[in-house]
């Protein structure tokens, strides 16, 4: 690959960096838990309160995310983000709240990447990974949770590849390859799963140096752009790749 095309899918990089998706309509928990219920861990009532606050707050920071103000998103999320860690810390087997604080992050790095604090949202990325994969493991057929814990898998990888540390990101984006691979299985005429595991290739393709990656995402990178299902993210990487214009 010439010095050219390396300084490009650079670039891009950075781009992708830029391009924080959006939240998912999520649905948080309506309380943290029956105080009188049995539990592995239960939670103070003073635990409960600041819970169904955060779930207060969550609700109030979507709805300002939806409306444009990412400022007030952000304040909302960062309001709420610590009774639901307490709330996972206090029980991490409830698959719910781990749901509910996988969620809050992402939708915090959204704001965030929104108003170009980038280095929060990789920081959010980073404490979220732990959180989504333990959420696609605990619901294997859940593609959505899938996909997004891919693409935040390929952001790190995007983000320690702008540092030059390919030792980094490889093991991010073959992570991120595996997720993507089983979407698509799932589901090959979904666009949305076809460009994430393009992203993981492109990815793959400058850490990895195995030739069969680089042939698979070059391959697949021209047939989406012959059928223009590739994505603005992906489409740059492939055209510098190829030697295509940008257009």
């Amino acid at each position: 690959m010439s010095k050219e095309t390396k300084t490009l899918l650079s670039r891009t990089f950075v781009i992708a960096l830029l391009t924080a998706a959006a939240p998912l309509a999520f649905a948080a928990p309506s309380f943290a838990q029956d105080a009188a219920a049995p539990a592995a861990a239960q939670m103070t009532p003073e635990q409960i309160a600041a819970f169904n606050q955060a779930v207060t707050d969550f609700t109030a920071g979507q709805t300002a995310q939806q409306g444009g103000d990412n400022s007030t998103a952000a304040a909302k999320y960062e309001a709420a983000l610590p009774a639901i860690r307490a709330a996972v810390q206090t029980d991490p087997a409830k698959v719910e709240n781990v749901n509910f604080l996988a969620n809050a992050l992402y939708a915090d790095a959204a704001a965030q990447g929104a108003l170009g604090k980038m280095d929060k949202v990789i920081a959010l990325y980073g404490e979220s990974a732990p959180y989504w994969r333990k959420l696609v493991e605990a619901k294997p057929t859940d593609a959505a949770s899938r996909n997004i814990f891919a693409g935040i898998l390929i952001q790190m990888g995007n983000q320690k590849m702008v540092g030059q540390d390919k030792a980094g990101a490889d093991p991010l984006y073959k992570e991120a390859l595996t997720l993507a691979r089983k979407s698509v299985a799932e589901n090959r005429a979904d666009a949305v799963s076809r460009n994430i595991l393009l992203s993981a290739l492109i990815g793959a393709s400058q850490t990895a140096n195995d030739p069969a990656l680089t042939s698979e995402a070059l391959n697949m990178g021209k047939a989406m752009l012959s059928d223009g299902t590739i994505d603005a993210m992906n489409k740059p990487s492939v055209q510098a790749m190829t030697g295509a214009k940008a257009g």
